[in-house]
């Protein structure tokens, strides 16, 4: 899958150094996935979420930290929506972020 944008992970683990191994693990998963629908998403990560707008919400370091992101599965294409303590995914709304 193509990954857009990495910087919003690094920009993040500059801020939260722990995640930096658990998201550098996530991001090359991800990148070598062809997900082509949910169900290949849900078969490499059994505890990922899906909601409303195709977001996906993915559990980092143990649910400390949440990514949300948007699937193009038709281009391959994988949207980094945010990347935040579980703290801060509470107030967000997932399916407009």
């Amino acid at each position: 899958m193509r990954i857009i944008a990495k910087k919003a992970l690094r920009d993040f683990w500059k801020d939260y150094p722990d995640a930096q191994p658990s998201l550098e693990a996530w991001h090359a998963k991800v990148k070598k996935a062809k997900w082509e629908t949910s169900n290949n998403v849900k078969a490499d990560y059994r505890n990922a979420s899906f909601v409303a707008n195709n977001r996906v919400i993915f559990n980092i370091k143990g649910n400390k930290y949440r990514i949300v992101v948007a699937i193009n599965y038709d281009f391959g294409i994988v949207y980094i929506r945010f990347v935040g303590s579980h703290k801060e995914y509470d107030n967000i709304d997932t399916t407009t972020i």
